[in-house]
C-alpha cells in the first residue's frame, strides 16, 4: 500500500558549517568519522492506513568519514507516544521496507542498532529548531541568515542529494550533544527543512 509523511526536518552534525556530504558524497567529512541526528517532526500522514501525524521520528548515525563508503550505524528513535501501530507503521518506513527516500541509504546501512520508543520534545520557532529526547539528545541548531542581511531569508543549499529534500536551509549548532546507541558527539553544523515531504 501507499504511504506519505509530511512535516518538518532538521539535523546536526559533527562537521562545520556546511557539511561537505551534503554538497557531495564524494567529499570526506571534517573530523574522521560523521556523526548526526535526523530529526522528523511529522505533521501529517498515512502508512498503510495507519495515521501518524503528530508522531516524531529520529535516526541517529555513525558513519565513516568518506559517508559513500557505507558502513553506517543507525539507530531509530520513536516517539514514546505513538501506539503499537504507528511504532510498526513508522518503523517500515524509516528501515527503507516501504521504498521512498529511506530506501535510497539502504546500501549505505551497514549495522542497524535497533528502534526504541522516548519522550521527544520539538520545538521550532522562526529559525530556532530544537528536539529534545529523554536524556539522550539534546539537539538544538539556528538557521543562518547572510552576514550584513539579518532582517533577510535564511541561507539555502539547492540541487543537493539528501533524503529530506533537495533544498535545505543552512543551519549551525547552538546546543548539539549526543550520547545514544552507543554514538556520541557534539554537534557543530545543521540544517533544516520546513517542508518535508515523503511517499512511496
Amino acid at each position: 500500500m501507499a504511504w506519505n509523511l509530511e512535516g518538518t526536518y532538521f539535523e546536526s552534525c559533527s562537521c562545520d558549517v556546511p557539511c561537505p556530504c551534503t554538497a557531495s558524497l564524494a567529499l570526506p567529512a571534517d573530523l574522521d568519522y560523521c556523526r548526526v541526528v535526523l530529526a522528523f517532526n511529522i505533521a501529517g500522514g498515512d502508512v498503510e492506513g495507519v495515521d501518524v501525524g503528530g508522531t516524531g521520528a529520529a535516526l541517529v548515525v555513525d558513519a565513516p568519514q568518506h559517508m559513500a563508503e557505507g558502513g553506517w550505524k543507525v539507530g531509530l528513535y520513536l516517539s514514546d507516544s505513538a501506539s503499537d501501530e504507528q511504532t510498526d507503521a513508522l518503523t517500515k518506513v524509516f528501515s527503507g521496507q516501504l521504498g521512498g527516500p529511506p530506501a535510497a541509504l539502504g546500501p549505505l546501512l551497514g549495522e542497524f542498532l535497533g528502534v526504541e520508543k522516548a519522550p521527544m520534545q520539538f520545538h521550532e520557532d522562526g529559525l530556532v529548531h530544537a528536539l529534545k529526547i529523554g536524556d539522550t539528545v539534546q539537539l538544538e541548531i539556528q538557521d543562518l541568515v547572510s552576514w550584513g542581511a539579518e532582517d533577510g531569508p535564511p541561507v539555502q543549499y539547492t540541487n543537493v542529494f539528501h533524503p529530506a529534500g533537495s533544498t535545505l536551509t543552512v543551519s549551525e549548532a547552538k546546543n548539539v550533544k549526543v550520547d545514544a546507541f552507543g554514538i556520541a558527539y557534539e554537534g557543530r553544523g545543521g540544517f533544516s527543512n520546513s517542508e518535508f515531504v515523503w511517499s512511496g
